[in-house]
């Protein structure tokens, strides 16, 4: 175990530094100058350019520009911001959490309706209550976030008003202010994730319950409870933790529309801001944050492998 534990953190390392590479790379094929966009263009003579350039670095050859920031972020610095002249590491850290908290509270009711429905779904296969859920789960698999997201605040926020349509306040200066508006985006994000673990669930679980030995269960003459939550379950459960451990992943970048409808101030609004105004150190501290996350995610997911079904062994 912990010679594999060192093998993956290894990889994930060398996969981190390609990744930073890369985006520093193409970072550099965006459209637009961003010392045209912080002079303005009411004053963007080319002599203000050229001096904008040069104090923010800009007019050095590239591998000096990259060889700066990947030396930068081994020394724990992320950069400082172009438009802001603010570090953007203690940006990032203010907001991470914000972005993780709407992951988690999505991901919460997303397992408290995918789990349950898919159980369901299989117990009772191609009867109604699977007609349903299979409904339910295409309904929301093909409809996008940035729809769900509006109708909701449509029709709960503005029509009925039972909670705020937009907005952010910190927990601590109101609690109940903070978690009613945490309701409406952790539900949009929800109700796609509860789809797709829903199917993943049905599907999982009709295979383990086909094995042999759920047969030599039944055979024995336990009850259709017991066979279900006490020996298909947990089998059935490791693609559900794959798909969960990349859906949270996914999320880490996937959080932008709905971040940007209900006006939270999250990682994903930060880098929308840095892409307009080409703010060049900080789309690429947004998106090495994002990877080193995704990766790490995954990392943890495949641990957790051992915890639900003991018999997994890591070489």
């Amino acid at each position: 175990m912990t010679a594999y534990l060192l093998r993956r953190l290894g990889q994930s390392a060398v996969l981190i530094f390609l990744i930073a590479s890369l985006v520093a790379l193409f970072i550099q094929l965006l459209p637009g100058d961003p010392a045209y966009i912080i002079v303005g263009e009411t004053n963007a003579t080319p002599e203000r350019i050229a001096a904008v350039r040069r104090e923010l670095g800009l007019d050095r050859p590239l591998y000096v520009q990259y060889l700066d920031w990947i030396s930068s972020v081994l020394r724990g610095d992320l950069g400082t911001s172009l438009t802001s002249k603010r570090p953007i590491a203690p940006d990032l850290a203010k907001r991470i959490p914000r972005t993780f908290e709407l992951i988690a509270a999505s991901m919460v009711l997303a397992l408290m309706i995918g789990i349950p429905g898919g159980v369901i779904a299989a117990r009772f296969r191609n009867r109604a209550p699977d007609y349903l859920a299979s409904l339910f789960s295409m309904l929301w698999i093909s409809t996008p976030v940035f729809v769900t997201g509006t109708l909701l605040v449509l029709i709960f926020g503005v029509k009925l008003r039972l909670f705020p349509a937009t907005g952010y306040v910190d927990f601590g200066d109101d609690p109940i202010g903070h978690l009613r508006r945490l309701v409406l985006p952790a539900v949009t994000l929800a109700l796609l994730d509860s789809a797709v673990i829903l199917r993943m669930t049905r599907s999982s679980l009709l295979e383990v319950l086909g094995e042999d030995y759920v047969r030599t269960a039944r055979a024995k003459g336990l009850s259709e409870r017991r066979v279900l939550f006490g020996h298909s379950l947990r089998n059935a459960l490791i693609p559900v933790v794959t798909i969960v451990g990349l859906q949270v992943g996914t999320l880490l970048g996937g959080t932008v529309l709905v971040e940007f409808i209900f006006n939270w101030p999250g990682i994903s609004s930060y880098l929308i801001a840095a892409i307009n105004q080409r703010d060049y150190p900080a789309i690429q501290a947004v998106i090495l944050v994002i990877a080193s996350l995704f990766v790490l995610i995954n990392l943890l997911t495949d641990l957790l492998y051992a915890v639900i079904d003991p018999r997994v062994k890591y070489g």
